[in-house]
């Protein structure tokens, strides 16, 4: 067991199962070691010493994922291991359970963990802190489910990046134009910051990476976006979302807007306004939702599905009572905002760091039995990447940057987020890496299925060569890699 006195239950155990010993100090469990899990449990760690506190971080990956990055490790201009801060080194101090939280019933004080591989089983708290953070949203859409990627996470970005180089290399070598048409078509869904970085960052891999194939041509790329709204990246101001747009109209990229997908079974898209077309890359980044274990939970949650909080971070009812011992912030919390009163944060990368230091500061004054402060942060800015040496930028609602200067903003602001100097330094010697050798662009599909090859070794010469020309073997939608 992990130290600090990790007492578990089994829930097999039945009512005559003698109690856990009793701790000789709280047991803070943070649920979800992503930006706010990770940054509010070192916030802890720093203000409460071992013997006043145990925290243990609770999360079903080893490693938080800096979300803002995930669009360059889909164009290769970041390694994808540098985008991610390994738990067990960046949580000194704290320890660390692998599994996902199933089940929270704050009531009695117990947390419902299933591991990758074993039995679900329960831990008890003192206090908790919610930050699970957010799952794609997505629609009862026909084909979608079977068709789409996601891009919330760091092995999605890599599975972009590998599908689309290998439609190029697969493409280059095909002759049957309708083939090859579906094949160089990426169709990217929702205009937000996620889905405008995604689209701009691949076609511009994709646009650097086809002047190596003589039988391609950067015409034969069609990369396509469809957003629900009349606009793009809602969280700029609109002079500079339409300078983004017509920027990347200019590279070729396709607009759909006030449109919604209505199907992509067998990757023919349609649309709610008539257009038709096949692809065989749909990148689904049309919103986002809380975790829904939080709904299930005795926890209040507003009709998005966020914990309720007020502005010190406390989970409260509607009535603005708190509740007792429980904490939330980040994607998935309504945390007020008071800069702007009648209005919650946004879900973004820049108030979530913020949101996990006051909680992480209002906790230990909690446990000292000092006063608590709300939290309140005025913007700093928007900044978006559209691709290399390419972005757009706000500052302070005053400074607005285009084109390479937004670029150099984007990639300082978040290289600094970055936790941990190891990965800090990291992402500042692969850009300097890449500004002087370039960006690779090979494609290493196989990674997703690497034992394929070898259990077609494995078959005998007939039965392989069968099985080779079954529908079985061509080749998969992302969504299946």
């Amino acid at each position: 067991m992990p130290q600090n006195d990790l007492t578990s239950v089994s829930p097999a155990q039945n009512s005559t199962s003698p109690a856990p010993r009793a701790r000789k100090v709280p047991r803070i469990v943070v649920l979800g070691g992503g930006t706010v899990g990770l940054y509010s449990a070192r916030r802890v760690r720093k203000r409460l010493g071992r013997q006043d506190a145990a925290i243990v971080v609770v999360d079903p990956r080893p490693y938080m994922t800096y979300a803002p990055f995930l669009p360059e490790v889909a164009a290769g201009s970041i390694d994808p291991r540098n985008v991610v801060a390994p738990h067990r080194k960046a949580l000194k101090g704290i320890d660390v359970l692998q599994g996902k939280a199933t089940k929270i019933d704050h009531g009695a004080k117990r947390i419902e963990i299933t591991p990758q591989e074993g039995e679900p089983y329960e831990i008890s708290y003192d206090q908790l802190v919610v930050g699970l953070g957010s799952v794609s949203r997505t629609l009862p859409i026909p084909g979608l489910a079977e068709q789409a990627i996601g891009f919330k996470n760091v092995e999605e970005a890599v599975a972009v990046r590998n599908h689309v180089v290998n439609r190029l290399d697969v493409a280059s070598s095909t002759w049957d134009p309708e083939l090859r048409k579906r094949m160089l078509t990426f169709t990217f869904i929702g205009g937000g910051f996620a889905g405008i970085e995604a689209i701009a960052e691949a076609e511009d891999m994709a646009r650097s990476a086809v002047k190596q194939y003589d039988s391609l041509d950067v015409s034969d790329l069609r990369f396509v976006m469809i957003e629900g709204a009349g606009r793009i990246l809602p969280e700029l101001s609109e002079p500079m979302a339409l300078y983004a747009l017509e920027q990347l109209k200019q590279r070729g990229i396709e607009f759909h807007l006030s449109t919604f997908l209505s199907s992509c079974v067998d990757g023919h898209v349609v649309t709610s306004t008539g257009v038709e077309f096949d692809s065989e890359t749909i990148v689904w980044t049309a919103g986002v939702k809380a975790n829904p274990v939080i709904g299930e939970s005795d926890l209040p949650t507003d009709k998005m599905g966020r914990l309720t909080v007020l502005p010190t971070l406390q989970v409260a009812d509607e009535d603005g009572n708190v509740v007792p011992d429980a904490w939330g912030a980040g994607d998935c919390a309504a945390v007020p905002d008071l800069v702007n009163p009648g209005k919650f944060c946004p879900p973004n990368a820049q108030h979530a760091i913020r949101e996990a230091w006051k909680l992480g500061d209002n906790l230990a004054a909690q446990i000292k039995g000092e006063a608590l402060s709300e939290y309140k942060h005025k913007s700093v800015g928007t900044v978006a990447s559209l691709g290399l040496y390419k972005g757009v930028a706000e500052l302070f609602g005053t400074f607005k940057f285009k084109g390479f200067p937004a670029w150099v903003v984007h990639r300082t602001y978040h290289g600094g987020a970055m936790p941990t100097f190891n990965r800090k330094l990291r992402i500042f010697m692969g850009w300097f890496d890449q500004f002087v050798m370039s960006r690779e662009t090979v494609s290493l599909g196989s990674i997703h299925d690497p034992r394929a090859e070898f259990r077609a070794a494995s078959l005998p010469p007939k039965q392989a060569v069968a099985k080779e020309s079954t529908p079985e073997t061509k080749a998969e939608p992302v969504g299946k890699s």
